[in-house]
């Protein structure tokens, strides 16, 4: 214990005595000792690092790794961004080639890049230190994905209606529903607005009138199955409506004689019924509709007029096979 006090001469008791501050003063200097070494330390990291840009060789290798990761991350964006471009063209070609073909409805852009609904799933990126690109190719990537997929089901649909594009060709009312010789009828209202004959007054009209004289005959524009056959005191009168398929039907209204029953499966060209002067009618004709997705268009838009009664004869040859036909009078179904 000696070696850790130090002894003084008192000169009034002429004795030695122990420096009480010694100790004290020895423990001050060492840790001076130490503060101004870890000092000098700081002071020379800092010129090697600050002023001479020196880097330590573990901040090296950090930025190295850093260094590699962002340039993976560049890399996986430019392929994203290629993928969705290459994307875009196979959506730009399914809507304006496949799906308009097959008469399918367009997929909207905003369905295609819509993003997910809910929860903010990008949270846990918003709170870290991540790289912002990485964040934008994680973003991108699962848009890329969802559209990858939108785009799936949409092939899946047209190759599913592709393969009935035989059938198809088969049932979209092109004919006219009567043999067009100009020496029998004569067109006597065309589809859109006009002054309804019967009261008047501005109107739309859903068709073509077909004047011709009763009983000229009325033919199937396309094979289908027979829907609704019924009578209206007012409306339509005797009317047929035929269900096509790929989102065609087709009415033959004003009949005076029909030649089919509901649930029949009919062929184009095949003789249905004759034109008549029944319903809301102020002389006979025949009122022709295509209806499409629920919505009546112009049948102009699906017929040639113009095709002589020898061209027309061969594009309405019923096939051997047609059902047998029933005849059926308009007592014979319930008015409406």
């Amino acid at each position: 214990m000696s070696g850790f006090k130090k002894y003084v001469f008192n000169s009034e008791t002429l004795s030695y005595e122990v420096d009480k501050g010694y100790a004290k003063r020895r423990a001050f200097r060492v840790v001076s000792l130490i503060a101004l070494s870890s000092l000098m330390a700081f002071f020379n990291l800092w010129i090697l690092t600050g002023v001479l840009d020196v880097e330590l060789p573990k901040t090296t290798l950090l930025k190295k790794k850093n260094a590699a990761l962002l340039s993976q991350v560049e890399v996986l964006g430019t392929g994203i961004r290629e993928y969705d471009e290459r994307l875009t063209a196979l959506q730009m070609r399914d809507n304006d080639i496949y799906r308009t073909v097959l008469g399918m409805s367009r997929i909207a852009p905003e369905v295609r890049s819509a993003g997910f609904s809910g929860a903010n799933r990008y949270l846990w990126l918003d709170d870290s230190d991540y790289n912002a690109g990485f964040r934008a190719a994680v973003v991108r990537t699962d848009v890329l994905l969802k559209k990858a997929y939108i785009q799936s089901k949409s092939y899946d649909e047209v190759e599913r209606l592709a393969k009935q594009a035989g059938n198809m060709a088969s049932c979209v009312p092109i004919i006219p529903p009567i043999n067009p010789d100009r020496r029998k009828y004569h067109l006597s209202s065309r589809f859109g607005r006009r002054i309804d004959p019967k009261y008047h007054r501005p109107a739309f009209h859903h068709g073509l009138d077909f004047a011709a004289k009763v009983g000229y005959p009325v033919y199937a524009t396309g094979d289908g199955v027979v829907e609704y056959v019924g009578l209206s005191m007012y409306g339509y009168g005797n009317q047929i409506v035929i269900a096509h398929g790929f989102g065609y039907k087709t009415r033959y209204a004003h009949l005076s004689f029909v030649n089919v029953a509901e649930g029949m499966r009919v062929r184009r060209g095949e003789n249905i019924g004759n034109v008549g002067n029944s319903g809301k009618s102020t002389g006979a004709h025949l009122h022709y509709e295509v209806i499409y997705k629920g919505r009546p268009t112009n049948p102009m838009n699906y017929m040639d007029l113009d095709m002589t009664t020898e061209e027309y004869a061969t594009m309405a040859q019923v096939s051997e096979s047609a059902s047998r036909r029933v005849v059926i009078h308009p007592t014979h179904r319930n008015r409406r």
